[in-house]
């Protein structure tokens, strides 16, 4: 579904993606972790149009989306998530979930004057359809409360929402454990396999939660320093020498193996 070519992104002489390669199939659940600075969220923020590549492609089947800005990828069905939710916080969770949905009638000054019907009936069907994915991610008791007043865990549960309001084909999760107790992490978890399973979503999620990863991931990407370093299952990650290196350093690895 996507493919990325040699893709590079440089900040002055910091090159924060050097040359990365790798492969989304569809239908996947794929995971990616390194440790910090390995370049995970910066290659998210060019895939989907946050950031401008360096140099490199990406592409999403045949169709080159290389630089995109994320309106024309949000219309392909490519999301993101971010590590800090971004809610309307005065407004509520039904509320946020309906603002999602571009190209809605009520956007147009003349038709608030002459469209009022069809606004009314549109308005109609993205409540319903709110609700019905509020109920779908268990927080419906949430629909009439105020985004920014519900937890750090439930504010990613609508996120997630969010993706479920379009025709989403590829959503990018950017630590959607971070600051998230394990029960809600888990109802996430849920949510995810989900969607996978019976709405055929495609997911890219970067964890540091190994847990969390080795239940809902297959494969697992690493990368370090701005490159891919190993991809398979979540043991063969854990067992890869060079993986270990680059999360515990040539000097622990060494120390360990002498002991």
């Amino acid at each position: 579904m996507i493919r990325v070519e040699n893709l590079h992104k440089h900040f002055g002489g910091f090159h924060a993606v050097d040359g990365a390669s790798l492969e989304i199939a569809p239908g996947s659940i794929t995971g990616l972790i390194g440790p910090n600075g390995a370049g995970k969220t910066t290659l998210f923020n060019v895939i989907a149009g946050v950031l401008k590549p360096t140099s490199g492609h990406v592409f999403m089947g045949d169709e080159n989306i290389t630089g995109l800005p994320p309106h024309e990828l949000f219309h392909k069905g490519v999301l993101r998530t971010f590590q800090i939710a971004h809610e309307f916080s005065t407004m509520s969770c039904r509320e946020n979930l309906m603002m999602v949905p571009g190209d809605q009638s009520g956007e147009r000054l003349w038709n608030t004057w002459v469209g009022r019907k069809r606004i009314a009936n549109e308005e109609r069907a993205l409540r319903a359809k709110a609700d019905e994915v509020l109920e779908f991610l268990t927080i419906e008791h949430l629909a009439d409360h105020k985004a920014g007043q519900v937890s750090g865990g439930q504010k990613k549960l609508l996120e997630l929402g969010r993706t479920m309001m379009v025709d989403a084909k590829i959503v990018f999760l950017d630590e959607v454990g971070a600051g998230v107790n394990r029960t809600l992490l888990n109802t996430i978890g849920d949510a995810i396999l989900r969607l996978n399973t019976e709405r055929g979503y495609t997911f890219v999620v970067i964890e540091h939660d190994m847990d969390f990863i080795g239940r809902i991931c297959d494969p697992v990407i690493c990368m370090a320093e701005g490159k891919k370093l190993a991809e398979g299952t979540l043991d063969e990650i854990k067992a890869n020498e060079q993986v270990i290196e680059a999360y515990l350093g040539t000097g622990l690895k060494n120390k360990a193996a002498a002991g």
